[in-house]
């Protein structure tokens, strides 16, 4: 059973990308020329002409920012290269481009191979990065699947992944959460607990196995660990209140089964009466915030997604720098750039682990 669903996922997500200029076209034609948000307000937004603007300058600044051999890094210092390119990645596909297909064919090509490579040479499979990094890796490979023009791509891929998956399941700690070190007795915090289970989400999304028990106790972690009912959020590392924590432990506890629970309500009830939330200066991590935040409220239902979306795609607009990143210094983080693509991006739905 298990062998026919992923043959039956990866020939979906083939046919996927062969539709994808055509879905495209398609949507282009019935724009207006101006901005085409839909007028009803219960119903989810659409992307609007300045926010297509915005995303076509941030790819543009990544085709230009791509090293050579494929990969997205820290300018200057070359570190976090795994994040850096699946982040990448992940923002072409969120705008249904994908490799060997259309005009960033190429470009996203050399992604790729970047990243099966780099797991081919790993003797464990863990590339010497960290837990973060593998997460990020881990939702690449499973949206890469079956999406590719080269079929012999999904071999090598599904092999990374399910070779991957195995690294995140055994590092699970004994109280259900997950830390930097790949292994169980690494401990445990909310902020890579959110990002690894994200991964496993996406990975059973495509077809890969993941047991019910890795799922049962990542939800006795959130709920029990780091859910404070006082402050109605996610502490880092055990029970408090962070807006990152918040955002990414509500988003996953809703991928893990708990959308309609009292205490994942309260914790988007905290996020959307939080008011530093979309203040770049008061909200410190706030890339990585609206990351999980806008799929929290993907997840929420379209009332709450359509208040939410209008206001992070405002604040990444007028965010975005003259050469179309959204870095705010020479060297900073690769992630940036691709999470703000994705956010702006989220109406598309290309992405499975993005959608409903």
């Amino acid at each position: 059973m298990i062998a026919i669903t992923r043959q039956a996922s990866v020939h979906l997500r083939f046919v996927v990308a062969l539709m994808v200029s055509c879905l495209l076209l398609t949507q282009a034609c019935a724009q207006n020329d101006a901005s085409y948000e839909v007028a009803d307000s219960d119903a989810a937004p659409e992307l609007t002409e300045e926010a297509e603007k915005a995303i076509e300058r941030g790819l543009q600044f990544l085709i230009n920012s791509q090293n050579k051999d494929g990969s997205w890094t820290t300018s200057g210092s070359g570190d976090y290269a795994i994040a850096g390119t699946s982040l990448g990645l992940m923002a072409f596909m969120v705008e249904g481009h994908f490799p060997g297909f259309g005009r960033y064919g190429d470009a996203l090509d050399r992604a790729k191979n970047y990243l099966l490579k780099r797991a081919k040479d790993s003797p464990t499979g863990a590339m010497g990065v960290k837990m973060y990094e593998i997460g990020l890796f881990t939702i690449a490979m499973s949206e890469l699947w079956g999406m590719t023009s080269d079929k012999d791509d999904n071999e090598q891929i599904q092999a990374a992944l399910e070779r991957v998956v195995q690294i995140i399941l055994r590092s699970q700690s004994p109280l259900g959460g997950w830390r930097y070190a790949p292994r169980p007795d690494a401990g445990q915090d909310t902020s890579v607990t959110a990002m690894v289970f994200v991964s496993l989400a996406s990975a059973r999304e495509a077809g890969v196995l993941v047991p019910n028990d890795t799922i049962e106790r990542l939800t006795g972690y959130l709920r029990d660990q780091a859910f404070d009912e006082q402050r109605g959020g996610f502490g880092y590392q055990g029970k408090g209140y962070t807006l990152a924590c918040t955002a990414g432990g509500a988003y996953a506890a809703q991928l893990a089964g708990n959308r309609d629970t009292e205490w994942v309500q309260a914790a988007l009830g905290s996020l959307e009466n939080d008011p530093k939330m979309f203040s770049r200066k008061e909200n410190g991590h706030f890339y990585y915030t609206h990351y999980y935040a806008i799929q929290a409220m993907v997840q929420a239902g379209d009332e709450r997604y359509a208040k939410w979306y209008p206001k992070i795609r405002d604040s990444l607009i007028a965010l975005q720098q003259p050469n179309g990143s959204w870095q705010e210094k020479e060297e900073d983080y690769p992630h940036k750039t691709p999470m703000s693509i994705i956010i702006l991006g989220t109406p598309n739905r290309y992405i499975p682990v993005y959608q409903r």
